[in-house]
């Protein structure tokens, strides 16, 4: 086989189980791998160390599927990862009573670059690594076989893929395909997913829990829900008990699927107010017509795509938290997030209270959130824990 042979004093990382290799720790490699091939790890001294997929077109040159020398990379490799990462969410799929989750998280489920929801009846997948995407006919073949899924759909068409030199693509792979909408239960409540031009794959899976979190907080508020989307956490709110929610988001359509949502719900469609406008537009006019909220939810999208871009993402989440921060009653409650993997949580925190001390609010932080248990974060990877948030309240 195929093999990669690091530099001397660069393989402290594969030996602590990290499982991505970079370029510039590479010595050799030796045959002339193929994007996503599978190769062999060896250390300077010619010890074996892992069995990974190869990309020739990433900053990433391996990532890692194996430790174990004797675990051959093939179907049955595959399907075994795909059954262990279903065993390991079964608990809580029937404890949250849900009919959407993610069954596959990357590399936090050993395999890396593939994701993998379910949406009632249908998968949905990324291929986002050049190993991912050289398995996919054994990848797709063993998702066939998990049980009550009647089609598979591909949204390959986040931009990581071009790093990995791979095209963006969607559409289907397999058996029926989805409607328009998706119905998804989750708990209590209901959404509807479109699993085709959908945000992600078509929902935030990954706020469940936050949106559980949010509804003790909500008897009697009102509650401004910033970049909306299709309603997650307006539905929350309204669930939990709120006077009236306000959800901004640019997309109109997506607001119009927040009134579905809440229509969905048997939820009172009098309480809920939704505004087609500019997140940032929006909360400066409310601070200058002096309009003010008991909560105010920040979940913006990613404002940091990479570390050039740190400083300017860092200065978005001060400016949206601070106009926030400004627009809440004497004990209001800020939930804020932010999903971008280059700010870790210190510097969240710190941005949120640089904000606070800005606007004048003295800020108490009551409670640190992140992902849902079906995005778990692999201890050797901290990279796979993205989301942040944090429950704050005016004092």
């Amino acid at each position: 086989m195929k093999s990669i042979i690091l530099k001397s004093g660069r393989d402290e990382s594969a030996q602590r189980r990290h499982p991505w290799i970079f370029s510039g720790a590479i010595k050799k490699a030796d045959g002339d791998p193929a994007n996503g091939e599978t190769v062999e790890l060896y250390g300077a001294d010619g010890t074996w160390l892992a069995r990974g997929a190869y990309c020739g077109h990433s900053q990433i040159r391996v990532r890692i599927w194996s430790w174990d020398s004797a675990e051959t990379i093939d179907a049955r490799f595959f399907a075994g990862r795909l059954e262990r990462a279903y065993q390991a969410r079964r608990e809580l799929i029937a404890r949250q009573g849900l009919s959407a989750f993610r069954l596959i998280y990357g590399e936090s489920d050993g395999l890396p670059g593939l994701i993998v929801d379910q949406y009632d009846r249908f998968l949905v997948c990324q291929f986002l690594s050049a190993g991912a995407e050289y398995w996919k006919p054994e990848i797709v073949q063993a998702l066939r076989q998990m049980p009550g899924v009647a089609g598979i759909f591909e949204r390959s068409d986040a931009d990581v893929r071009l790093k990995e030199g791979l095209e963006k693509i969607s559409g289907p792979l397999w058996g029926e395909e989805p409607p328009d909408l998706v119905a998804i239960r989750e708990g209590d409540l209901q959404f509807w997913v479109d699993l085709r031009k959908g945000h992600k794959t078509g929902f935030y899976l990954d706020q469940r829990e936050n949106r559980l979190a949010l509804r003790e907080f909500c008897p009697g508020a009102e509650v401004l829900n910033c970049f909306a989307y299709t309603g997650g956490f307006g539905v929350a709110a309204l669930r939990g008990g709120a006077n009236q929610v306000v959800n901004i988001d640019t997309s109109r359509e997506a607001l119009d699927l927040a009134l579905r949502n809440t229509v969905l719900n048997d939820l009172p469609e009098a309480r809920l107010v939704n505004e087609a406008e500019d997140v940032f537009v929006a909360l400066r006019k409310y601070r200058d017509t002096g309009r003010q909220f008991d909560l105010v939810v920040l979940d913006p999208p990613k404002f940091v795509h990479s570390a050039g871009q740190l400083q300017r993402g860092c200065r978005g989440y001060k400016d949206i938290n601070l106009l926030a921060l400004k627009l809440l009653r004497p004990g209001g409650i800020l939930f804020t997030f932010s999903c971008s993997g280059h700010v870790e949580p210190r510097l969240f925190q710190k941005i949120v209270a640089d904000a606070a001390l800005d606007a004048g609010r003295d800020l108490q932080i009551i409670r640190f959130l992140g992902q849902a248990a079906d995005h778990p974060v692999a201890a050797a990877f901290p990279e796979s824990q993205y989301l942040k948030g944090i429950i704050g309240r005016v004092s």
